[in-house]
Formats: C-alpha cells, sequence, structure tokens
C-alpha cells in the first residue's frame, strides 16, 4: 500500500480533508473545520494528527500566516515516492492507474458546469485510485459546461462525488433543481435563498428557493484523462 501504510486512517483522513479543501477553495480549513469533519472531541486531536502528518512530511505550516497549511504529498497506492500535491484552487487531478489499487464506482452521466443539463442518465462505473476517496459513497459524473474552470474543473473532466445530503456556505456541490437537472457549483445561503456560484466570470450566479434545490452530493477529487 506504500506511503498509505504510514498513516492512521484518522491521519489518513485529515490529509484527505484538507487536501480536498484547499483544492475547492485555496484556503485550510479551521481547526474547528478539521475536529468536525473527522468526528473529534476535541482540537487538541487535530493539533496532534497536524503534527504526526508535519513529523512525516506529509503537510508543512506556511510561516506568517494563520490556519496555512500546505499538502506537499498524498498517499499513493503504488509504493513509489509520493508526488507533489496539486496547487492550491485546483481539485487534484490523478491520472488513471495500471494497478489493481482502484475502485469501481458508479459513473452516472453527465452534469453541467454552466447551465443545468440532465445528469443521472448513465449506469456504467469508473475505475478510481483508492488513495484519492475518503470515507462514504462515491460516485462520478462526468463534467460538461466551462463554468468552473477557475476552481480547475474542466470540461471532460470526471468529477467525484461523496453523497450527501446537506453542504456548508463555499462547498462544491451536485445541485438537483426542481428534481429534474442537476449542477455542480460552489453552495451558498442567502437571506431565504440558495444561490449557485459559478466558478467563472463569464456566468451569473444562480438563485433558487430551497425547496428548488436537493444537495445530491459535495466534490471529493477530480479524475482527467489524457
Amino acid at each position: 500500500m506504500g506511503s498509505k501504510t504510514m498513516l492512521t486512517r484518522k491521519q489518513h483522513e485529515l490529509l484527505c480533508f484538507i487536501q480536498e479543501r484547499l483544492s475547492a477553495t485555496g484556503v485550510s480549513p479551521s481547526f474547528e473545520e478539521m475536529k468536525e469533519a473527522l468526528e473529534l472531541k476535541s482540537k487538541s486531536g487535530v493539533h496532534r494528527l497536524i503534527s504526526a502528518l508535519e513529523e512525516r512530511n506529509f503537510i508543512r505550516r506556511l510561516p506568517n500566516r494563520a490556519r496555512a497549511l500546505e499538502v506537499l504529498r498524498v498517499p499513493e497506492m503504488t509504493g513509489k515516492a509520493s508526488a507533489p500535491a496539486a496547487k492550491a484552487k485546483a481539485p487534484a487531478v490523478v491520472p488513471q492507474p495500471a494497478n489493481e489499487n482502484v475502485l469501481e464506482i458508479p459513473l452516472h452521466g453527465r452534469i453541467a458546469a454552466g447551465l443545468p443539463i440532465e445528469a443521472m442518465e448513465g449506469h456504467s462505473s469508473l475505475s478510481v485510485p483508492a488513495a484519492l476517496l475518503g470515507p462514504g459513497e462515491h460516485y462520478a459524473l462526468e463534467v460538461s459546461g466551462d463554468s468552473m474552470v477557475e476552481a480547475g474543473i474542466l470540461d471532460g473532466d470526471y468529477a467525484l462525488i461523496r453523497r450527501a445530503e446537506t453542504a456548508r456556505d463555499g462547498e462544491i456541490v451536485v445541485a438537483l433543481i426542481a428534481d429534474h437537472e442537476a449542477t455542480l457549483k460552489y453552495f451558498r445561503r442567502e437571506g431565504g435563498m440558495v444561490r449557485l456560484d459559478p466558478a467563472n466570470r463569464s456566468y451569473d450566479p444562480q438563485r433558487y428557493r430551497p425547496d428548488q434545490v436537493q444537495i445530491q452530493g459535495k466534490l471529493a477529487g477530480l479524475l482527467r484523462r489524457y
């Protein structure tokens, strides 16, 4: 299992959470967010995990910046030296490896990173590096459109989605609109409305009543084929 064997389950979960948040927003999660994500009882547990990851050279704290963490590498499944982590603001793109440490997850069709289109029409599967997926149930959607390009999500990419029914402001979600159209956007609450924000200045935010929007998952990773 390569470098993953160096980490405990909680250390691995925390590393994946930090990388996911850096990929989505470019900002490290707070200790409170890390505590909640890993269901720890106190922040001291987070500090211990951070220190352990730092000692193993998986992350480093950036000097003179509060809450600033940099992921130096992510656990690989091949036993080779770990590759440098993706730059912040671009979801980690991992080439599909030719080894047995992959998981088959459902591929449910195309999803718009632009105007909402039909999704969930496919019933095939996608092979995904196991190191890319954290806890929870996952599925994949093929990205169509360019409205999330400034978040590093390109037309033709495969979005790896962790099933979820709720989201926090600033997370990238799959939102089902009016029970039949799905889109990939940043989720935000604005007054009594739900606002779905693109990551492309050419597109405008979309606003809906809460009863019009159903969260179907949160972005967990990205797969790109070359």
